[in-house]
């Protein structure tokens, strides 16, 4: 039965994975600079991208766990990155979001695309936070032990007055 729901569950994600990805608009800027490291044009490639943004739907309504990196135990937001990325690109991104922060290379706005990470500070520090965009200014986040993993809009006022940055892995 579980598994069953794990299928359906995926099977919904990649509709609307597919959806989100058809109809993504150009990245919108939130009112905040983004660090002054440069773009990269050697990034993830575009169905690698497309791959991460479907993993990080299927993992929508996980649990959240402190320090967690797994699928059955529950994710915090590095963990969930890290989980993503491993199992959709294949690629280890390990660490804090700072530390994901300083792996990666600064994306100008425009050039933001679904599968990219997002970055904020949420504790009065740097890259405290991260997420990933999946186009049309949302991305999926690990939030906390309430919500567990969900989407957000970039544009919600949190989030907003909060973000750093798009940043890619600069392959």
């Amino acid at each position: 039965m579980v598994k069953l729901d794990i299928m359906a569950r995926m099977v919904v994600s990649m509709g609307l994975s597919c959806l989100l990805w058809g109809c993504s608009h150009p990245a919108i800027q939130p009112p905040q600079s983004t660090p002054s490291q440069a773009y990269s044009s050697k990034s993830l490639s575009e169905s690698k991208k497309h791959d991460v943004v479907i993993q990080a739907m299927a993992m929508l309504d996980r649990g959240y766990t402190y320090g967690g990196k797994k699928l059955h135990t529950g994710f915090d937001c590095s963990g969930l990155v890290s989980f993503v990325y491993a199992e959709s690109a294949g690629i280890a991104i390990k660490g804090s979001a700072a530390d994901m922060a300083n792996a990666t290379k600064s994306v100008p706005p425009e050039k933001a695309s679904p599968g990219d990470l997002v970055f904020f500070n949420t504790l009065g520090s740097s890259f405290s936070h991260v997420g990933i965009y999946i186009g049309s200014g949302k991305f999926i986040h690990a939030a906390n032990e309430k919500t567990g993993v969900k989407v957000e809009r970039l544009t919600s006022p949190y989030w907003a007055q909060r973000f750093q940055g798009y940043r890619s892995l600069g392959l």
